[in-house]
């Protein structure tokens, strides 16, 4: 297939509509938990760092954790709307700095089938989701686990148009390397972007980031 266009995509409150941390934090680890989040945000550790201790305090059950996949509410259209992308020429490629064991377990139950970095892990015998970083990765990056900004230079050297789609703060660097009129934003990273006085277009479910696309493609 001859690629024409490549989105590049977070996964957590882009694809979904809430974060699996934001879930694990209401529900599943102890008071106190949130403040790994606010040392990084604080610039104290780093986001990886902030994932992996809050992930390492949760206990739960395998109910528990299916209970939070199905509350995660991944796109349902986001099979149909990677199919009408490929079949337009453009390549999708998901990268995220959460963790593999529920990116892997949503899309396998949505039957998607789509290129994807992100962080290993696994549930313990106490119900917590051990994250670690991908050392020796090919996008390996030592704060992020995932170096989104380094997946968007190299779709970037294809010399195709390239789109990036995310709503948290380690997407703006990736943001910031795509025009905006396919720089698609939510969340924080809408935030940032607009305190930066850079342009950006919204979206409330990620199906229509791929609307949008098909729609400038036939233009």
């Amino acid at each position: 297939m001859t690629i024409r266009g490549i989105l590049v995509t977070d996964f957590d409150g882009t694809m979904t509509e809430i974060d699996f941390y934001t879930i694990v934090v209401d529900r599943l680890t102890p008071a106190g938990a949130l403040r790994h989040w606010s040392d990084f945000e604080a610039g104290s550790i780093t986001h990886f760092e902030a994932l992996r201790r809050i992930f390492a305090e949760m206990r739960s059950t395998p109910d528990q954790i299916e209970q939070v996949l199905r509350d995660m509410n991944l796109d349902p259209a986001a099979g149909e709307a990677i199919a009408g992308l490929r079949r337009a020429g453009w390549n999708v490629i998901v990268a995220s700095a959460g963790c593999r064991w529920y990116i892997q377990r949503l899309f396998e139950r949505a039957r998607i089938d789509v290129e994807y970095h992100s962080n290993p892990g696994e549930f313990d015998a106490d119900g917590a989701l051990q994250m670690t970083l991908p050392q020796g990765a090919k996008y390996f990056h030592p704060d992020l686990g995932v170096d989104k900004a380094g997946i968007v230079r190299t779709a970037l050297n294809q010399d195709v148009p390239v789109a990036f789609a995310g709503d948290g703060i380690p997407d703006l660097e990736a943001a910031m390397l795509v025009p905006a009129e396919r720089r698609f934003a939510r969340g924080a990273l809408a935030g940032r972007l607009r305190a930066r006085g850079e342009d950006f277009r919204g979206y409330a479910h990620w199906s229509e980031i791929a609307r949008m696309l098909l729609v400038e493609a036939r233009s």
